[in-house]
């Protein structure tokens, strides 16, 4: 499949948030910039690997809301199904590879301890 490529903007963005301090750091009025920006990354990562976008697309304002109130990674998520994940992966220092979802050696579909 062919990337649908995120904007520079997009990208820009999440590399100021490489994971959940870094996050906790902006303003609330640049969460939704954030939720943008992950939806545009987890869109074009599974235009390339295919994977299961529905329930992750739905929770990313979530996803982007726990990790800027909670402590994590000391404060525990537990997902309800372990494709909701997508989002998270990327903001917890996982966005580099998150294309490689699903593939041989690459990012599981789900949640796994090791990761």
């Amino acid at each position: 499949m062919r990337s649908l490529a995120i904007s520079s903007e997009h990208a820009a963005l999440l590399d100021r948030v490489p994971e959940p301090a870094a996050l906790r750091q902006l303003p609330e009025s640049e969460l939704q910039a954030v939720a943008d920006a992950v939806r545009a990354e987890m869109i074009d990562a599974v235009s390339i690997t295919g994977g299961h976008l529905g329930s992750g697309l739905g929770v990313v304002e979530l996803t982007v809301a726990l990790h800027h109130v909670f402590d994590t990674p000391d404060d525990r998520i537990v997902w309800d199904v372990g494709h909701q994940c997508y989002p998270h992966k990327i903001l917890t220092g996982r966005r580099d590879r998150i294309r490689t979802l699903r593939q041989g050696g690459g990012l599981s579909g789900f949640t796994k301890r090791s990761e």
